[in-house]
């Protein structure tokens, strides 16, 4: 940024290097959304195996991330931190307006292979989740296409890791390359999107977890206490996988039966990412305000439906989150250099979204066990297991 500052003619000169970083997570992002959305959907067990549990689960799960996306979107709108950066605008979006009918026909693809092609993430979604749920109706028997989607989503991801060395000197092209443009109000609208994704992550966990159980009945003190350390993983680490451990062993201190949570924690890691969720919205309306782009509501629709589809399955995975808004930003003609701008900005906001992810974790089981009738008040040892529900 400093070079964008005192020497901006220098700035374009380095600017090969961000696209040559780009260039390479486009080329991944068709393997990654395969992969990962194909395990995601099929290794969440069997049709007759999910069962009510599972069912609810997913019902509580969707729920969440629903509030979460709109409150991250909403945040931007109100804020606008992207309105003193400038970013260059990519390719008008579309050659002319579809209408809402015309944008979900296009949405249902003809060809995968052509899909992936053009990088149409929305259609390669669409197939996924179909294609998913049809591993997951025969069973045993797609085992193995589950296990290559597996492995596809591994190696994409050990590719996206070699990829992210040139990272850092993207974000400086990229950073240089804006600041060149904007002056220093873009360092302010920067700051303001931390600042913004910091408010959002925080009013989620406050207003919307907090709200939900104290909506179920659950003493807030209490799993306030169960809840404190696995947090502080999560956001020391930056990973929901590292707080894994503690998650499963205090919730079921807290009264959690291993039964359901052996059923709602795996969900939960693939489907729960609301801390997630809440930057994905975020970040692209604050790069389409960047790029001062006026996103029609049809367009807007379509990007909050492609984000909801998207945000599944990529838990644990550094970075992850990167490559689902470089397949975003490929569909909608959103300027793929807010990209390397926002990985610049990261580690400022990653502990507070990994531990909303955390806490999201946490309190997923309690709200399944408090819909099957278990009681958390009544514990005087609280290392004590809570009996199942009745069947």
């Amino acid at each position: 940024m400093a070079l964008g500052l005192f020497a901006p003619d220098l700035a374009p000169r380095v600017a090969f290097v961000s696209v040559v970083f780009l260039r390479l997570i486009r080329s991944i992002i068709a393997p990654v959304l395969v992969g990962v959305l194909i395990r995601a959907i099929a290794g969440s067990g069997s049709m007759a195996n999910l069962g009510r549990l599972g069912w609810k689960s997913v019902v509580y799960f969707e729920a969440a991330t629903t509030i979460a996306l709109l409150l991250g979107w909403f945040t931007v709108a109100f804020w606008r931190p992207g309105d003193g950066l400038s970013l260059p605008a990519a390719e008008t979006i579309g050659t002319e307006p579809l209408g809402l009918i015309g944008a979900l026909e296009n949405a249902v693809p003809t060809s995968i292979f052509d899909a992936m092609a053009r990088g149409d993430a929305l259609q390669i979604v669409i197939f996924c989740f179909l294609f998913g749920l049809a591993c997951l109706s025969v069973g045993q028997k797609a085992r193995p296409v589950v296990d290559l989607a597996g492995s596809l989503a591994e190696v994409a991801f050990r590719y996206t890791d070699y990829v992210m060395y040139l990272a850092p000197a993207a974000v400086f092209a990229a950073a240089a390359n804006m600041v060149a443009g904007s002056s220093s109000t873009a360092l302010e609208g920067l700051a303001r999107f931390v600042a913004a994704a910091w408010f959002a992550q925080a009013l989620f966990l406050v207003l919307v977890l907090g709200g939900s159980l104290i909506a179920l009945g659950i003493p807030l003190a209490r799993f306030a206490r169960f809840v404190r350390e696995p947090f502080l993983v999560g956001f020391a680490t930056t990973s929901s996988a590292a707080a894994l451990p503690q998650t499963l062993e205090n919730m079921q201190r807290f009264g959690v039966h291993q039964r359901i949570l052996g059923v709602v924690v795996p969900l939960s890691l693939s489907l729960n990412l609301n801390g997630s969720t809440i930057h994905l919205g975020m970040a692209a309306l604050f790069v389409a305000q960047a790029a001062h782009i006026d996103l029609p509501f049809e367009q807007q629709l379509l990007i909050l439906l492609t984000l909801k589809l998207t945000s599944k399955g990529v838990a644990g995975v550094p970075r992850a989150n990167f490559v689902i808004l470089a397949a975003l930003f490929e569909s909608f003609s959103l300027p793929m250099e807010g990209l390397a701008v926002l990985l610049g900005i990261d580690a400022a906001i990653d502990p507070v979204r990994t531990s909303v992810n955390v806490v999201s974790h946490c309190i997923a089981p309690v709200a399944v066990a408090r819909w099957e009738g278990v009681t958390f008040q009544s514990l005087p040892d609280e290392r004590q297991e809570t009996a199942p529900a009745q069947e």
